[in-house]
């Protein structure tokens, strides 16, 4: 029987949700152990900007001027990486799979697919036109709800999170974006994902040709992870969840190339979630939780630049998760710029 978009791997599912737990801690104590190896020439950089920044000694309005280089630095975001992002270690597969991706034990890959440095070469960038859409945002399980949301709130939801993440990218940086709120997951008044993302793919599609000029297309999602885990950090003084992007190969274990879910865009794919993590590992270095590669395709075929992005999970709050809509937003726009590809 033919696999569906929804397998053992379904995004939620506790096995998976396991998975990628034990290899996010590897991924994040091979971090730790890099930041240690640098930290003394991160602080001498760090010192050096703030020095920049503040140009005059502390006198008796100290407090003042820490407040105002506060309130700067929240409003430009400066590089500062806590792993090495050289070339050299780009370029190292090994490297570049412990701390950039997670794999799935279902599916399969290689250094012929996996390069940073190639990624990085891959232009994702876009040519701006604010008179028509170029940014599509739709939800395949828009019921996904939060820890503290009120039911039957849509706002509460991942829905008024992408309500929220359009705000910011019309508003803060001139992009028309297109909100798809229709809910895929709900048949017959019931909470129904085993056909959602063919229901989202028909619909999605139809969208997209009578918009042809989207050139990026965000599946939005929360995660779900064992309900003792809490996925935050704190971004410019506010707690924020953390997020993580989720790419399909079209390749299992046991089947090998799954033909029935073709994608000509898995290196397009890949390189949008790996520039997108490598901004965030520059400005926001413990936002990004990594790049998950399961075995099925999740609609990512839609667009080069699709992209299928998990914002915390059933564990954070509402706010968490709008919070994160920020830096998520101010990464996706260095992308689509074209900014800070050589570090």
């Amino acid at each position: 029987m033919l696999l569906q978009e929804k397998n053992a791997e379904h995004l939620g599912e506790e096995v998976a949700a396991e998975n990628r737990r034990e290899q996010e801690e590897l991924l994040m104590a091979e971090a730790e152990k890099d930041a240690a190896d640098s930290r003394d020439e991160r602080q001498e950089e760090t010192q050096a900007e703030k020095d920049k920044i503040v140009d005059e000694s502390k006198s008796g309005v100290e407090e003042k001027k820490e407040k105002e280089e506060k309130e700067e630095q929240e409003t430009v975001a400066l590089p500062h990486p806590q792993i090495d992002l050289s070339q050299a270690k780009l370029a190292d597969f090994d490297y570049v799979m412990n701390h950039f991706f997670i794999l799935d034990s279902n599916t399969e890959t290689n250094a012929g697919q996996i390069s940073g440095t190639r990624f990085l070469e891959e232009d994702m960038s876009i040519k701006q036109d604010s008179s028509v859409p170029q940014i599509l945002i739709y939800h395949t399980h828009s019921q996904e709800t939060f820890s503290d949301s009120r039911e039957g709130e849509t706002e509460d939801t991942i829905v008024g999170v992408g309500n929220y993440l359009t705000d910011i990218l019309e508003k803060n940086y001139g992009y028309k974006v297109i909100h798809v709120t229709d809910a895929f997951d709900i048949m017959g008044g019931e909470l129904d994902r085993s056909k959602a993302y063919d229901y989202a793919r028909s619909s999605i599609e139809k969208v997209l040709e009578e918009n042809p000029t989207v050139e990026v297309v965000i599946d939005l999602h929360r995660d779900g992870v064992p309900d003792d885990r809490h996925l935050v950090t704190e971004i410019n003084g506010k707690q924020t969840a953390q997020i993580l992007f989720y790419n399909g190969l079209s390749y299992t274990v046991n089947q090998g190339a799954v033909s029935y879910l073709p994608n000509p865009y898995i290196e397009d794919n890949l390189a949008f979630s790996f520039q997108l993590e490598y901004q965030a590992a520059q400005y926001y270095p413990q936002f990004y939780r990594g790049i998950y590669l399961a075995g099925l395709r999740y609609n990512l075929h839609l667009r080069p630049r699709a992209l299928l992005l998990e914002a915390g999970a059933q564990t954070n709050t509402v706010e968490e998760v709008r919070n994160a809509m920020e830096p998520f937003a101010d990464i996706l726009n260095r992308v689509l710029k074209g900014s800070d590809k050589e570090g």
